[in-house]
């Protein structure tokens, strides 16, 4: 479709809306809806991870389908993540932040690294959920597809992949930075890009939008683009109304009436199920159904298990910049993989 609504694809669709969910991976999410649907590259049981991956006699711990209320939350800072996909710890001197060492991405330093952080969290990360436990996404995936290829931007946290999801990079940026994050990152995203080519875009969010941290957002011609999202989504998808590119912000935090509903922990993933089965439900029964992509994806994987090993070449640098040391991280690897959903009429029942 062209900006001014001429069809220049054989592509139905029109409305593109974007919920990304924080903090849980796709083994941990989705693994176990492989009983729904074999094709889906998700776990059987027989995945585990060592307490020690040194010690060949040390306690093994399978991945489980026991998971429920998560407290405290994972590890998944970068030095985190570099544990547990590498399965040895990361230190300062540790000259491969990224791919050039061709290290191997084993996915098995999970239980080791949480037993890090407290005694017993290797069976929280060793642990994803029944189907039966979260309905919404069980239909959905009954029903739509899922991306069981897609993996967080960076091995970091939440902050630095979420600037990578509307701009295609963090500038370097690797940790959340908070005094950065409150004067704005100064790339250009695709939400000017959608401007400057005729194409509508709005921001629906319940607490203040995280992508308010692209300073260009802040300007002024943009005001009329954020839509508080319980006054406001509900009503324009009743209306017809939806721009072309629409992104969702759910409760990154709890507040004194309404917990959070990002799927972070310690929030609990039903608020969460609610939340998505809300938005799901608008837009079915929005004019602009048929020409509507729900994409659902998740941030960052957490802290949790996946077995699927997250690519360490043949990523390119988006920006060839490279983050400040300790790090020195050259943005040519990914993180590890997360849920994605894929949610339309025109997509094949159970892809």
């Amino acid at each position: 479709m062209s900006s001014d609504g001429s069809n220049t694809t054989a592509s139905p669709i029109k409305t593109i809306v974007v919920l990304v969910q924080e903090n849980r991976s796709f083994d941990h999410m989705l693994g176990w809806m492989k009983s729904l649907n074999p094709e889906i590259n998700g776990v059987t049981g027989n995945e585990f991870n060592s307490i020690s991956t040194t010690d060949p006699n040390s306690d093994k711990v399978y991945f489980r389908n026991r998971s429920e209320y998560v407290d405290p939350d994972p590890g998944h800072t970068f030095e985190a993540i570099y544990e547990q996909v590498y399965g040895v710890p990361w230190q300062e001197t540790t000259t491969i932040a990224s791919s050039a060492d061709n290290k191997v991405a084993t996915m098995n330093g999970f239980a080791q690294q949480a037993e890090n952080i407290e005694k017993g969290m290797s069976e929280t990360v060793m642990n994803g959920f029944r189907p039966e436990s979260i309905p919404v996404y069980k239909e959905l995936v009954s029903e739509f597809a899922v991306c069981d290829r897609w993996f967080s931007s960076i091995p970091s946290l939440t902050q630095p992949n979420r600037l990578f999801i509307h701009s295609a990079t963090s500038t370097g940026e690797i940790i959340n930075d908070t005094k950065k994050l409150i004067e704005g990152y100064p790339q250009k995203t695709i939400f000017e890009s959608l401007d400057e080519a005729g194409f509508s875009f709005g921001i629906y969010y319940q607490y203040p939008p995280s992508t308010l941290f692209y300073r260009n957002l802040r300007r002024l011609k943009y005001i009329g683009n954020f839509h508080q999202f319980d006054l406001n989504f509900e009503r324009h998808c009743k209306q017809g109304k939806l721009p072309n590119y629409v992104v969702i912000e759910q409760r990154y935090f709890d507040t004194k009436l309404l917990p959070g509903n990002d799927d972070h922990p310690s929030h609990d993933v039903s608020e969460g199920q609610s939340f998505v089965k809300k938005v799901y439900e608008a837009l079915r029964a929005s004019p602009q159904w048929n020409e509507t992509l729900l994409i659902i994806i998740y941030d960052e994987h957490g802290g949790f298990y996946d077995h699927v090993p997250t690519p360490t070449s043949g990523v390119p640098s988006p920006d060839d910049i490279v983050a400040p040391a300790p790090y020195n991280f050259q943005f040519d690897r990914l993180g590890v993989r997360v849920p994605c959903l894929m949610i339309s009429p025109w997509i094949e029942r159970g892809t």
